[in-house]
């Protein structure tokens, strides 16, 4: 059940109001409404087509914030093929009725109007150097200086004392945590472990476009990172072999690989031998599907 207040919507579940919010200055009001009672504030930022994984993140920003607020907003500029935005689900009734379950204090929808108001074209756009242009922005051009430009504009419009996002974009992430200390933003920019189905999978709104042999397939990307991870963790460091043959292995069952890839975790640089805390990435497509991952690795010296 919900009452229209101007252009907001007051949901009732469980005892608890969550309010959706179109409009910037509004939001802005609550926002400083509840500062002056003192209250922290996190965000969660999404794209919608919530899953286990976004509720893993609001729930740990339940536990560590006064005050939740969760952003629906299908980013146009992010997308570097149109069939791709134009495929991506809008659920957003189911959305917010998983917001509601959760106790969500304000969902943010803005239109692209509202974000956009003078056009992508015209935007001041964000780019971060060098992390921005390897690994998935090297397949995706474009893809994180809008990804950047709308997370700068939704942390400026929030201002929250922390914001959480998923490992499993875990270039995106450090991409994210780049921008806030170059540019000085507020709040801590909070990472939480990757969500996934029991056969490994990555939780994705991407993957309810497979069809049931491609999902059959999908967790052999993860099976491959791991296998990476396990013969470096035993002593290898022929980190191109390694990815060689993992791509290789992917080819065989079906899948098509586009990277895999061995990096020092902080930066995403090549690792020299030193070094000690490694990610391994992926990327495959399974029909017009994309997906991607990711592990972590840390060793030990007498390794």
């Amino acid at each position: 059940m919900w009452i229209q207040h101007t252009s907001s919507k007051r949901y009732f579940a469980h005892n608890a109001i969550m309010l959706t919010i179109a409009n910037i200055s509004e939001l802005r009001a609550r926002l400083a409404a509840w500062r002056r009672q003192a209250a922290s504030i996190a965000l969660v930022p999404t794209m919608g087509n919530l899953h286990a994984g976004h509720m893993s993140l609001i729930e740990y920003a339940r536990a560590n914030a006064t005050r939740v607020v969760v952003s629906i907003f299908v980013n146009p500029m992010q997308f570097d093929r149109a069939e791709d935005l134009a495929a991506y689900p809008r659920t957003l009734e189911e959305d917010c009725c998983q917001l509601r379950a959760l106790d969500t204090d304000l969902a943010f929808i803005p239109t692209v109007d509202v974000l956009y108001p003078r056009g992508m074209e015209n935007i001041t756009r964000v780019e971060v150097p060098h992390l921005a242009y390897i690994l998935e922005g090297a397949s995706r051009p474009g893809h994180f200086a809008g990804v950047a430009t709308i997370v700068t504009k939704l942390l400026t419009i929030v201002q929250p004392d922390m914001a959480v996002f998923g490992e499993k974009d875990y270039q995106q992430l450090l991409i994210v945590q780049r921008l806030v200390a170059d540019l000085n933003l507020p709040g801590e920019i909070v990472g939480r472990p990757t969500v996934r189905e029991p056969d490994g999978l990555a939780m994705s709104s991407r993957n309810g476009h497979l069809t049931a042999q491609e999902r059959a397939l999908a967790p052999g990307l993860h099976a491959a990172l791991l296998d990476v991870g396990d013969h470096i963790r035993k002593g290898r460091s022929d980190y191109s072999w390694l990815e060689r043959q993992a791509i290789h292995e992917l080819q065989a069952t079906g899948l098509r690989p586009d990277y895999v890839s061995t990096r020092r975790a902080y930066d995403l640089a090549l690792p020299d031998a030193g070094d000690r805390d490694l990610v391994v990435l992926g990327a495959i497509w399974l029909g017009g599907t994309r997906l991607i991952d990711n592990i972590r690795l840390t060793l030990m010296d007498y390794r």
